[in-house]
């Protein structure tokens, strides 16, 4: 006891004089780093999406999203979504709103389509933006799950488990990619900017830009929005078009793996239907190209003289852009589901063979059993079951895609439109016709 005192106060008076005799045995050093080795090998958040099908996310990653966090306009799992709206909605708006008034072109001063009479303008960096932005947290809560449904129903055997992580660790790795983000900065200022921008612009004298012999002639306005709001909006909408390359690709190698798929699932697509529901996910992407449509058309109608059945084209040509976008990524399964009918057809149909043998063998060609009553027997229901299976299996279809996603996307992409049927007809008119439909 006295020496454990004794040694004690020595290592005290070590401290003291910054002595550093004392050092721990080398055991005990081991001991120690494998303890804190653990902690060190934890994974971040980050590497973690790589080994987790839980923590898939086709938006928690890559340079902007650690821009964002590092200017803390998101967490680790895009919180502060309402600031990171009015940050960048306000760094693409506000200063052409500034400079257009400084150049005196915010409600006329010469100009065919002032700034505040913009509706496209508007329409772009006030609503379609902003749904770009929150489209990021939707996708990212109801992807997550759709890709966890593949374990959790059993659909990738033990065996293949391997190749369904190496899936998931090349779409993050992907979506981390620095070099993909700078290519598509690159790909916005030397094809957005300088070649679709100047080419599909009003032509007519706006608060950006006044038609000349030599092209559009840029004011201050005009040059924020062509070199810093545009790129802003077109490097966001580029991205979201990446992010779902990303997903098909995904899918795509997800399919290559041999599934367990069920042909009698009530789903009629062996079990795949919760692929189904991320289509509801990208909603809101569907509904910002409809707001883009919508705004171009408007000034189009306004200041151009066009008229909207003159657009009807370009608003089929939208809806089926959207529909191909969010669903054809699903048509990836066609090849397995088509298998998976074709087995079960042929299984369950020896099945009803064999048991529709036996109980006409039984009840019809034999004398049946004296004690087995027909009324409420079991054979009879087991029967009907058996038929309703094999009805299941011939109704398979051969996508993960149901009528009401369709319609529900051509609908959410339609609707900014809308508006602008006051412009072939009255609003009474409209709500008369409307009214007639419904009743």
């Amino acid at each position: 006891m006295t020496q454990s005192k004794n040694d004690a106060r020595g290592l005290q008076q070590n401290v003291k004089k910054g002595n550093c005799a004392y050092r721990p045995s080398q055991r005990r050093h081991h001991a120690m780093e494998a303890e804190m080795k653990p902690l060190l090998d934890k994974p971040t958040l980050s590497e973690n999406f790589t080994r987790e099908p839980a923590d898939f996310s086709l938006v928690l990653g890559g340079p902007l999203y650690q821009l964002f966090r590092r200017a803390h306009l998101s967490g680790d799992t895009l919180e502060l979504l309402r600031k990171r709206i009015i940050i960048i909605a306000l760094l693409a708006w506000l200063p052409l709103l500034l400079l257009s008034t400084y150049e005196g072109r915010l409600l006329g001063s010469g100009v065919s389509v002032p700034f505040l009479l913009d509706f496209e303008v508007h329409i772009r960096f006030l609503l379609a933006l902003p749904l770009l932005i929150i489209a990021e947290l939707i996708v990212h809560q109801r992807i997550r799950p759709v890709v966890t449904q593949f374990i959790e129903r059993k659909m990738i055997a033990p065996d293949a488990r391997v190749r369904f992580d190496a899936a998931i660790g090349s779409a993050v790795r992907l979506r981390n990619s620095v070099l993909a983000e700078v290519l598509l900065i690159a790909f916005v200022y030397g094809f957005g900017v300088l070649v679709v921008w100047r080419n599909f612009a009003l032509d007519a004298a706006s608060w950006y830009a006044l038609p000349s012999d030599s092209g559009l002639e840029l004011s201050l306005a005009g040059m924020w929005y062509g070199y810093v709001s545009l790129p802003i909006f077109q490097f966001l909408l580029i991205r979201w078009y990446l992010r779902i390359f990303i997903w098909v690709r995904f899918l795509w190698q997800v399919s290559r793996i041999n599934m367990s798929l069920v042909p009698t699932h009530p789903d009629r697509v062996g079990g795949l239907g919760f692929l189904a529901n991320s289509a509801y996910a990208f909603m809101p992407l569907a509904l910002a190209h409809g707001a883009l449509l919508a705004g171009m058309l408007a000034n189009r109608i306004i200041y151009l003289g066009a008229t909207l059945p003159e657009f009807k084209a370009e608003i089929a040509m939208l809806v089926m852009f959207i529909e191909c976008l969010v669903l054809a990524p699903l048509l990836v399964f066609t090849t397995q589901l088509a298998l998976a009918k074709r087995v079960g057809l042929r299984e369950y149909g020896m099945l009803a063979m064999n048991y529709v043998r036996a109980f006409d063998s039984k009840w019809l060609r034999d004398a049946p059993p004296p004690d087995a009553p027909l009324l409420g027997s079991g054979d009879i229901q087991s029967l009907a079951d058996l038929g309703n299976s094999f009805t299941v299996v011939q109704e398979m279809r051969l996508a993960p895609i149901t009528k009401d996603v369709i319609l529900r996307l051509a609908i959410v992409t339609l609707l900014p439109l809308a508006p602008l049927l006051l412009t072939i007809m009255p609003l009474e008119e409209l709500l008369k016709k409307l009214l007639g439909i419904v009743f």
